[in-house]
């Protein structure tokens, strides 16, 4: 469902003023393609984990402990493959939206505007 005109403006208001407030949780919570996890990671770690299994199992029914032991390391170095980032996308830019919005008031923090909004917009609704 797509939002208002006015919905679509308060948004951006409240991202520019998350930004001016605390910029450092809106990059880590603002998403960005850059920061997703590739389906290529997801395939070769779940590779590399099943192979690792299969090793495993192979140094238990042979007795070989050193294959279980490295059957247990390509396991886990695979699921970790499969759940990390890769280089780039830590020092991918982040976008900033345009700021022509209204401006952002510094002086009672992110949680006093947001209610200086909600009270202007009961105000104005009949």
């Amino acid at each position: 469902m797509a939002l208002s005109e006015h919905e679509q403006r308060l948004l951006d208001q409240l991202e520019q003023q998350l930004h001016a407030d605390d910029p450092k949780f809106a990059s880590s919570m603002a998403s960005s393609p850059q920061r997703t996890i590739s389906t290529r990671r997801i395939v070769i770690g779940a590779l590399m984990t099943v192979a690792g299994i299969l090793i495993l199992l192979l140094g238990v029914a042979n007795q070989i402990i050193l294959l279980g032991v490295a059957g247990f390391l390509v396991m886990g170095a695979g699921v970790y493959y499969a759940t990390s980032r890769g280089k780039g996308s830590e020092s991918a830019p982040m976008p900033q939206g345009n700021n022509k919005s209204a401006p952002v008031n510094r002086s009672g923090g992110f949680l006093s505007t947001l209610e200086e909004k909600w009270d202007e917009r009961k105000r104005e609704q009949p």
